[in-house]
This record gives C-alpha cells, structure tokens and sequence, in this order.
C-alpha cells in the first residue's frame, strides 16, 4: 500500500537526517567548532530527497519524482557549498558561541540537543513535501510547473543575492561598509527571501490534492517561520543593528519581501553619508549576512 510506503518513508528520511547531524556533531567536536552544522542543513534535505526518490520508486509518478529530487538536491548542495566557502578560514559562528554560554551542565550534550538533533528534526518536518510529492501518482500538472517555478525563482534570487555579498566583500574599499547594493538595495535579506519562494514552491509539488496540501502545509510555514522570526533575520539583525550605517540602511530597505528603496530625505542622508576612513573603520569587516 501506498500509505503503507509512505510511512516507512518518513521513518527512514528520519534516519538519514539524524545520520548526517551526527556525522556533523562528531566533526564539529574533533575541530572544535560548530558552525559546520549550517553546512550540513543543505547536505541534509539533499540525503531526505535522495532516500525518498529511492524508497518511492513504483508509488509515484517518475517524471515529479525526479523533478522534485533534483530540485532539491540543486538547493540544498549549492547552499552547503556557499556556507562552506564563506564560512572557510573562520572561527566560531557567535550565535553558537552565545548559545554555548547558556549550557547546562556538559556543553557536548547541550550543543547536540540544541543545535544538531533540533536541526535534523526540523529538515525532517519542513522536507514534508519532498516526500509526499514523491508518492502522488499525478504527472506534470500546472501546480508542479508552478511550483518548480517558484523553485527556480527562488534558487535564482538567493544564488544572486549571496553572490552580490561575496563581491563586495572581497574588495577592500567596502570594508566597514554595509552593503546596500543589487538585490541588497530591494530586500535586506535576499538569500532568505529565496529560501521562502523555494519552500513555497516545493509545497506546491505536494498539492496533489486538499489532504496533501493540508498534510504538508507545516513545512513551509514552519520555514517561513524560521527565516523571518527564528534563527535567520531576527537573529541577524540583532547582530547587525551594532554596526555603523546600519539603521539608515534598514530605514530605506525593506526588512523581508522586495520592493524599491525608499526615498531619503536630505536630512537623513546627510547624516548617513559615510564618514572619511580612519584607521578605525578601515579595519572592519563587512557584514556576513
């Protein structure tokens, strides 16, 4: 039985997320650092997508399988391969050092309940409609192209977005800088903003019909959720209100979905024309949002 498949499914994608977390934990102890966990949130979804297109042959359509398998193993191994990239050469990321201050008795244990086994679990949750998708009998239908539309919208958005950043970041004039340029100058945050239209556009994959819809509309939500009020800009943002220039560019900018800057007055721009390099701001860093 299909509904039979499925449920061994969701068993083994468990599996194979709680698998990659603690290949992750067991590295991050040996190299005493645990941003390498943002690295394996990608690699994650990508081991979910590959079991389920496995586990799922003969339940489901071929031609949606394979689209929703590439679709998310494109996303999840171009975003791991971005954060290792960025993140190479650095030390600890500070919301897991702050996070570690909190620990309760061993550090160990508390980093991998907080941070690994809560991160499989969410993969696990918001990769709902990879799954189900997988096992809807449906062909190519307008809710798959629009769904894999909004997909591609998305990877786009945030594939140019993250690129824009690592641009202005390697030049050495734009350090102490924020960076308020391309898609930064329409949305403060557009990787999130095009992790938002990929999830979206993978639950759509899922829509074969109102129970799937309804039985998958966690994931997104809870995506959502996490990019606007969790673990993404909220917490950036708590991070980057600390630097220069920062309140006059969030003033223009919109916070989440993208739309012109705002027009600023005389006034206001004047007090946030940058000020002559000093030996001070020279050596800042830009921001690694």
């Amino acid at each position: 039985m299909t509904v039979t498949a499925f449920a061994l499914n969701l068993a083994v994608s468990a599996g194979a997320a709680l698998a990659v977390m603690l290949v992750t934990f067991a590295v991050a102890m040996v190299k005493g650092v645990h941003r390498i966990v943002d690295i394996a949130w990608g690699i994650a979804f990508t081991a979910v997508a590959i079991v389920t297109w496995v586990l799922s042959a003969g339940y489901g359509d071929d031609g949606r399988q394979l689209a929703v398998t590439l679709a998310t193993c494109l996303w999840g191994l171009r975003l791991a391969f971005h954060i290792a990239s960025r993140g190479r050469g650095h030390g600890e990321d500070p919301r897991y050092a702050r996070m570690l201050t909190r620990a309760h008795g061993n550090p160990a244990l508390y980093a991998l309940r907080t941070i690994y086994l809560l991160q499989g679990f969410l993969v696990w949750l918001v990769s709902l409609p990879v799954q189900m998708a997988a096992y809807l009998p449906e062909g190519i239908d307008a809710l798959l192209i629009l769904g894999l539309a909004l997909w591609a919208a998305g990877l786009a958005f945030e594939a140019m977005g993250d690129h824009q950043l690592a641009r202005f970041k390697s030049d050495p004039a734009n350090r102490g800088r924020i960076m308020d340029q391309g898609l930064w100058s329409w949305t403060r945050h557009p990787n999130y903003f095009g992790d938002f239209l990929v999830w979206w556009g993978l639950y759509l994959t899922a829509c074969g019909s109102w129970q799937t819809a309804a039985l998958t509309l966690v994931s997104p939500l809870v995506m959502s959720g996490l990019l606007i009020w969790g673990s993404g800009k909220r917490l950036l943002e708590a991070h980057m209100t600390q630097r220069s220039g920062y309140a006059a560019y969030a003033a223009r900018t919109s916070g989440f979905l993208p739309r012109p800057p705002r027009r600023r007055a005389p006034r206001a721009e004047a007090r946030s024309r940058p000020e002559p390099p000093s030996e001070s701001t020279a050596t800042k860093r830009a921001p690694s949002s």
